[in-house]
């Protein structure tokens, strides 16, 4: 008789994922920026025990150029658990990876060999525009009915309205769009949930020409960016409300709802203010008792700009004499206990205690890079850094953060025009008290990334802000 069982990676619960065995991969999106050379999905060894830690260990190429890897995501995850749609024994084995700029989607097989995974399927821009009416695919998060990509635009390059498709769990093929009614949705970015109360959560970033040849100066300082985000019926697939920022809070992206599936709050990061040059970091949550009360955001960080001389910046910013900090990515530890919150102008990461999520504490920082200081990581103390800390990943166990400093191509040339560079850093954290400290034997960059550029990286195994829990 055969019997079946779930993925080992699979995990009813946060509290049981944070016991998780510790990565020894890691999957990182390299991007060429003048794509004249394919992607590649780099393998990195995370294996404090192996004589390749910190190294590149696997290497896979795309079929084409001008993919522009950003965001990718794992095909199935412990939501497959869910009583509600339950599809336990699917595995985590396939990455799924957008290419930003060329709207395809590659579907690469980590197995047999995870350390050399192999492009199975390509999903044509085509297929994506002419089964969803969408292109630009973004964001990737394994549902537990499908493959939900939130994609920036319309069908053949359209302005929009940008929104979520949904690819099959197997066969990859594309389902169609998710929404049945957008409501007065029309900017798209990130895609979240809170799965056991039918709860789907989107972000707002703008169309495709606003964002692919760099950030528009009188867009932004137009407040034309997104800033709202809406909630959704997630069982009918229906838009529920939109609840605004502020005009003047530009560009809210990452969010991170809590693991915890009895908790009806999370964080969303907001890139900049253009009353003053300051990133924040919002809460999300009921305002009432009750699964039918009305969602409301209240703003529980602010992260001033910094002062600068106007020579030692980039023309952008030359008119401000200020670094904005740039809130580009936020992630939150499976126990919901820390915040992480890269400040990828300012070259800081900080960590907030936000176990009362209304009242954030800091409880450590780390500096590396930025647009003015430059600062070196421990492992290389002569090599000043450009980029800074950008895409943030969290080990399930929450001991270990990785970071990337790769924006975007268009961004980084306007922030950076000497030059970003890549780096992938991993910092270790202290789980009693909080804080943060580099690992010095741990920091691949420059030619061990054959001149490509580094963004999102996923865990061996899951991550932080790979799962969603149906049990608390």
């Amino acid at each position: 008789m055969t019997r079946w069982t779930p993925d080992p990676t699979f995990y009813p619960s946060p509290r049981e994922a944070a016991t998780a065995p510790a990565e020894k991969l890691a999957y990182v999106a390299a991007f060429d920026r003048d794509a004249q050379r394919p992607d590649a999905i780099v393998v990195l060894d995370t294996d404090p025990d192996s004589p390749d830690y910190g190294r590149v260990v696997g290497w896979t190429e795309l079929p084409n150029t001008g993919d522009e890897l950003h965001h990718f995501g794992w095909n199935a995850c412990s939501s497959a658990l869910c009583p509600t749609a339950p599809h336990p024994h699917v595995e985590r084995r396939y990455l799924i990876v957008p290419g930003l700029r060329s709207s395809r989607i590659h579907v690469i097989d980590t197995k047999p060999d995870p350390r050399a995974p192999k492009v199975v399927k390509v999903v044509e821009a085509e297929e994506l525009a002419k089964r969803a009416g969408y292109s630009r695919p973004h964001t990737v998060h394994c549902g537990p009915d499908g493959i939900y990509v939130s994609a920036l635009g319309g069908a053949d390059g359209e302005e929009g309205p940008g929104g979520i498709a949904i690819l099959d769990h197997t066969t990859f093929d594309v389902r169609g769009a998710w929404e049945a009614d957008r409501g007065p949705q029309f900017l798209a970015y990130d895609v979240w949930w809170h799965l056991t109360q039918d709860v789907l959560v989107t972000s707002e970033w703008g169309t495709p020409s606003m964002i692919e040849d760099g950030i528009v100066g009188e867009l932004l300082l137009g407040r034309r960016y997104g800033h709202a985000i809406h909630f959704w019926d997630l069982a009918k697939r229906r838009h529920v409300q939109r609840v605004d920022l502020g005009d003047q809070y530009q560009m809210p992206l990452e969010l991170r709802p809590a693991h915890d599936p009895t908790r009806s709050y999370g964080f969303v990061g907001v890139v900049v203010s253009v009353e003053d040059l300051s990133a924040s970091v919002w809460l999300w949550h009921r305002d009432g008792d009750g699964r039918d009360a009305p969602w409301a955001v209240t703003r529980v960080i602010d992260i001033p700009a910094e002062p600068a001389d106007p020579a030692d910046l980039p023309d952008l910013l030359k008119p401000f004499g200020a670094v904005p900090p740039l809130v580009t990515d936020i992630d939150l530890s499976v126990d919901d206990r820390f915040l992480y919150v890269s400040c990828w102008g300012t070259g800081e990461l900080r960590q907030y205690d936000v176990t009362d999520p209304f009242h954030p504490v800091l409880t450590g920082s780390v500096r590396l890079g930025g647009v003015v200081a430059r600062t070196a990581h421990p492992a290389a103390p002569d090599e000043p850094l450009a980029g800074g800390p950008q895409m943030v990943e969290i080990s399930r166990d929450g001991r270990r953060v990785y970071v990337s400093n790769s924006l975007y191509g268009s961004w980084d040339d306007q922030f950076y025009p000497d030059g970003v560079g890549a780096w992938l850093a991993k910092l270790d954290v202290d789980p009693e008290r909080g804080g943060l400290t580099p690992d010095p034997r741990f920091f691949p960059r420059g030619e061990q990334f054959r001149g490509l550029r580094v963004h999102q990286t996923r865990l061996q195994g899951g991550d932080a802000s790979s799962d969603s829990y149906c049990f608390p």
